[in-house]
C-alpha cells in the first residue's frame, strides 16, 4: 500500500509515470521501490491518512517532508528508465501521451478514477521490452500481470487492472455492527461496539482539549473532518462530496451526469394503430343507459318543478334608477368599514302644517281654550294658522338657516342601530298553573287565640291536631283547643320561653319547652289515660350510684316537683330544641357553649351525648331527618348533614346567604328549607345539587320562622314585616322532574311581625304567632 501512495503523490504533485520495461532493468525499479516502502514504513501515520478515501487523499506538509527523500528517488528511476528505452520508441510515446496522468488540479477528472488511472499507468510498465506502449500505473498491491497480457508482442497495450472500491482492498477501520442499539448503553465501557468479526472495537483516546484546538487551527483542512459517533472516527469529505452537498443546498440535481431536463422519449407508437392499450372487450354498461342516472335526472328533474332547487339568474339592472341615490352605496357601509346608519327621515307635512290650510283644520277659540286645560303630554303640539303669503309665516326669515342646522345636527349626531325584536312580552312571564287549581291553601283567617300578655314566640302542634301549644316572653306555656280556641292549660315558667316542641310520637305526649339554660319536660295531659303511668315513669329521674357519676356532666337531670316533670340543665342558655321522629331523643341547641353547643338527649336512658368535637361556626338550628339517621346543623353560613350511624360528614350545602336565622325538612328528607335575616328564602333539592335550587325574596324584611306541612304540597314563611306567605312546593317522585314552586297567597292580620308559624298536622290550616300578643288560625 505504501508503493500506490508514492505513486499517487507523485502524480498529483506533478510526476510521469512513465512504462518500465519487463528486462533486467525491472529489478532496479523494484530496489527503488523497496527504498520507498523502507521510507514509508518509518512513518505509519502517512499510510493512515492514505486509508481514509480511495478517490482523493490529503497529506500533510510534514507528512510531504519527510516523505520528499524517498520521492525524489523514485522519480529519478523513473526519468532513468524512461531515457533507457531510446529515442526510436518517441513516436509511440508521443502517441500515448494521453495515457500519462500530470498532477495538476483535481477538478479534472473525477476522485473515483484516480486509484484506476495509477494502476493503469504501473500495469503498462510490465508490457514488452520491444514493444514500449504507454502503459498504465499497478494497483494499491503490485499484482503482477497476466501472462497472457505479458506474452502479446504485436504492439498492443496490456489491460488495465480495476481497482476495488470495497472496503477488502484497503486497510480500513472495522465497521461498527451494533445495528440499532444506542450507543449510551457503551458509555462506561472501553469498547463501542462489534465489527463483523464478533471483535471489540476499541474506544479512541481522546485528546487533550488544548492540542486538538492546536490541530485543528494549524489544518487548514479541518472545515471538512467530521466525527462519526457511531464508528468512533474521523471522516473528510473529498471535493465531490462538498459539491454534492452544495448542490443539494441550491436545490439542484447532485449528480453531475444526470439532466433533469432530458427530452422526452415516447416509446410507444401510436399513429395507424387500431388496437387500444387492452384488447379486453367493451362492457355492456357503455352500450345501454344507466337506470340509476336516469332515477337521479328524475328526481333533479321534479326539484327544479317545485323549487327545491333555485338556479341563481344573473342581476338584471334595474330600468329605473333613484336620482337622489348615493352611487358611492355609502349607505351600505363606510371607507373605514363602520355601518353607516341614515338619519331618521322627518314626516313629510301634510295640510296642517300648510299656511293656508282648509277651514277645517283650523281649531276655534273653543277648542283653543280647551287646550290649555289639557295635560301638557295630551295637548297637541302644533296649532295650525292661517297666512295670506309664506313670506308672512313668523319661521320663514331663518327658514333656510333652520333647516340647514337641523340636517347638519341630523349628520353629525351620533346613532347606534338598536334590532327590535318582536316577542311577546306575555311569553316571557313563566307559565304557572293558577291557584285555584292548588287548593286546598290557607286563605282567611277563622280564628284568634289570645291570652298572652307578652310577644307570642314559639308554636308546637299535637301529633292529633287537636291540641296547639304556645310560648311567650311573659314565661307562660299555654294548651289550646284548635276547634273552639279555649286555653286548657297555663305553665308559668318565670321567664321568656325560646322554643317549645311537641313529642311526635303519640303515644308520648310530652312537652319540651326551652327556658334559660334549661329544657322543661312536662306531661301535657292531653294523651289517653291508659299511657299516664307510663309518662310517669318517663318522667321520674332515677338516681345514678356515685361511682357512675361523672364528676363534670354535660347536663343535669333533676325532677321538676311543681311540673311533676323533668330539669335538663345546660352550662349555658338553651335557644332551640327538636325531637327525634321516634320521640326517644331530643336535640338542644346553645350556641355560647362552643363544643357542646349540640347535646342529643336519650329520654328512656335519661343520658346525654356530645356527637361534636368542635363546630365550624356558630350553631343557629338543629334538626333530625324526618326517616333516616341524619341530623342537619346549620350555622350561619353553611348547613351540615352528618349521618349517625357512620358517624362522619355526609353533605355539607352551599347557602350563599349572609346568616341563616330558621331551616325546615321536607317530610320525604331530600329537600330543606331555610330562612334568613336578609329576607331570602333558599330552597335546596339535596339530590340535585349542595348548591340552593331556588332562591326567592318575597319579604321585605328578616324571616323569622320556616315550615312544610306533613302532607299537602305546602311551606310557609313568616317575617318582620308582619305578613306571611304561603307557597305551593310540589315535590315529585321522578328525580329528572325538578320541583314545582309557586306563591299561592299572602296572609295578613298581624302587628309588629310575626315570629313563628305552624302548620295543622292534617289540615291545610296554618297557626301564626305575632309581635301584637296573639295566635291566628289561617283557614281555607
Amino acid at each position: 500500500m505504501g508503493k500506490v501512495t508514492t505513486v499517487k503523490r507523485k502524480l498529483r504533485s506533478g510526476g510521469v509515470a512513465t512504462p518500465a520495461p519487463q528486462s533486467d532493468s525491472d529489478s532496479d525499479v523494484k530496489d527503488d521501490l523497496k527504498l520507498d516502502e523502507e521510507s514509508e514504513e518509518e512513518s505509519p501515520s502517512n499510510s493512515d491518512a492514505e486509508d481514509v478515501s480511495d478517490s482523493d487523499v490529503f497529506v500533510s506538509d510534514d507528512e510531504e517532508e519527510e516523505d520528499s527523500d524517498a520521492d525524489d528517488e523514485v522519480e529519478n528511476a523513473m526519468r532513468a528508465l524512461l531515457t533507457a528505452n531510446g529515442a526510436g520508441n518517441s513516436e509511440d510515446s508521443d502517441g500515448d501521451d494521453s495515457d500519462y496522468v500530470s498532477g495538476g488540479s483535481d477538478s479534472e477528472f473525477d476522485d473515483s478514477d484516480d486509484e484506476g488511472d495509477d494502476s493503469g499507468s504501473e500495469e503498462e510498465g510490465a508490457g514488452a521490452a520491444d514493444n514500449n506502449v504507454g502503459g498504465k500505473v499497478v494497483d494499491s498491491t503490485l499484482a503482477k500481470v497476466s501472462e497472457e497480457n505479458a506474452g502479446e508482442g504485436n504492439g498492443t497495450g496490456v489491460k488495465a487492472v480495476e481497482e476495488s472500491d470495497s472496503e477488502d482492498d484497503g486497510e480500513l477501520n472495522p465497521r461498527n455492527t451494533i445495528g440499532d442499539v444506542p450507543l449510551e448503553w457503551y458509555r462506561d465501557e472501553k469498547h463501542i461496539g462489534y465489527d463483523k468479526d464478533g471483535k471489540k472495537i476499541t474506544k479512541q483516546e481522546r485528546k487533550d482539549q488544548l492540542d486538538a484546538f492546536l490541530s485543528r487551527a494549524d489544518d487548514s483542512k479541518d472545515w471538512r473532518r467530521l466525527y462519526d459517533e457511531y464508528n468512533d472516527e474521523e471522516i473528510i469529505l473529498t471535493k465531490d462530496e462538498i459539491k454534492m452537498i452544495n448542490k443539494l443546498r441550491e436545490g439542484r440535481t447532485p449528480h453531475e451526469g444526470v439532466n433533469p431536463h432530458e427530452e422526452y422519449t415516447d416509446w410507444f407508437e401510436w399513429e395507424d394503430k387500431g388496437h387500444p392499450l387492452s384488447n379486453a372487450p367493451e362492457p355492456k354498461r357503455r352500450f345501454i343507459p344507466s337506470k340509476w342516472e336516469a332515477k337521479k335526472v328524475v328526481k333533479l328533474v321534479r326539484a327544479l318543478r317545485k323549487g327545491w332547487i333555485s338556479l341563481e339568474k344573473p342581476k338584471e339592472k334595474p330600468k329605473y334608477y333613484m336620482l337622489w341615490g348615493d352611487d358611492l352605496q355609502t349607505a351600505e357601509r363606510t371607507a373605514n368599514g363602520l355601518a353607516y346608519i341614515p338619519a331618521p327621515k322627518p314626516k313629510l307635512p301634510g295640510h296642517e302644517e300648510s299656511y293656508n290650510p282648509p277651514e277645517e283644520y283650523i281649531p276655534t277659540q273653543e277648542e283653543i281654550n280647551a287646550y290649555q286645560l289639557m295635560y301638557e303630554e295630551d295637548r297637541p303640539k302644533y296649532i295650525p294658522k292661517q297666512f295670506d303669503s309664506l313670506r308672512q309665516v313668523p319661521a320663514y326669515s331663518d327658514y333656510i338657516k333652520e333647516r340647514f342646522e337641523r340636517c347638519l345636527d341630523l349628520y353629525l349626531c351620533p346613532r347606534s342601530r338598536k334590532k327590535r325584536i318582536n316577542i311577546d312580552p306575555e311569553s316571557l312571564v313563566p307559565k304557572l298553573p293558577k291557584p285555584k287549581d292548588l287548593q286546598p291553601f290557607p286563605t282567611t283567617c277563622y280564628l284568634e287565640f289570645r291570652g298572652h300578655t307578652g310577644i307570642v314566640c314559639t308554636l308546637a302542634t299535637s301529633p292529633s291536631g287537636e291540641w296547639l301549644a304556645s310560648g311567650s316572653q311573659d314565661g307562660s306555656v299555654r294548651i289550646w283547643e284548635v276547634q273552639t280556641g279555649r286555653c286548657r292549660k297555663i305553665w308559668e315558667m318565670g321567664s321568656a320561653v325560646k322554643q317549645i316542641a311537641w313529642n311526635p310520637n303519640p303515644q308520648i305526649s310530652i312537652l319540651a319547652v326551652a327556658v334559660e339554660n334549661e329544657v322543661v319536660l312536662v306531661n301535657s295531659e292531653t294523651g289517653p289515660e291508659e299511657d299516664e303511668a307510663n309518662l310517669l315513669t318517663l318522667l321520674t329521674v332515677v338516681q345514678k350510684p356515685k361511682a357512675v357519676e361523672d364528676e363534670t356532666p354535660l347536663t343535669k337531670w333533676i325532677q321538676h316537683e311543681e311540673f311533676k316533670g323533668i330539669r335538663l340543665r345546660h352550662h349555658h342558655v338553651v335557644h332551640s330544641v327538636a325531637w327525634h321522629y321516634k320521640g326517644d331523643y331530643i336535640v338542644t341547641v346553645a350556641p355560647d357553649a362552643n363544643t357542646r353547643a349540640v347535646l342529643v338527649h336519650q329520654l328512656s336512658k335519661q343520658l346525654t351525648q356530645n356527637p361534636f368535637r368542635k363546630h365550624h361556626g356558630r350553631v343557629v338550628s338543629v334538626l333530625f331527618h324526618p326517616t333516616r339517621p341524619f341530623l342537619f346543623v346549620a350555622t350561619k353560613i353553611h348547613v351540615r348533614v352528618y349521618n349517625l350511624a357512620k358517624q362522619q360528614l355526609s353533605k355539607k350545602l352551599l347557602t350563599s346567604l349572609h346568616e341563616i336565622s330558621s331551616m325546615a325538612v321536607h317530610p320525604g328528607g331530600d329537600n330543606l328549607i331555610l330562612g334568613s335575616k336578609e329576607a331570602k328564602l333558599a330552597w335546596f333539592d339535596m339530590d340535585l345539587s349542595t348548591k340552593p335550587y331556588k332562591i326567592l325574596k318575597n319579604h321585605s324584611r328578616d324571616i323569622r320562622s320556616v315550615a312544610y306541612h306533613k302532607k299537602y304540597p305546602l311551606f310557609a314563611t313568616c317575617s318582620d314585616d308582619s305578613t306571611a306567605h304561603v307557597f305551593h312546593g310540589m315535590v315529585y317522585s321522578d328525580l329528572l322532574q325538578n320541583p314545582l314552586i309557586v306563591p299561592v297567597k299572602v296572609l295578613r292580620g298581624h302587628q309588629n311581625g310575626i315570629f313563628d308559624c305552624e302548620f295543622h298536622p292534617k289540615q291545610p290550616w296554618l297557626f301564626t304567632a305575632g309581635g301584637d300578643e296573639v295566635i291566628r288560625l289561617y283557614c281555607n
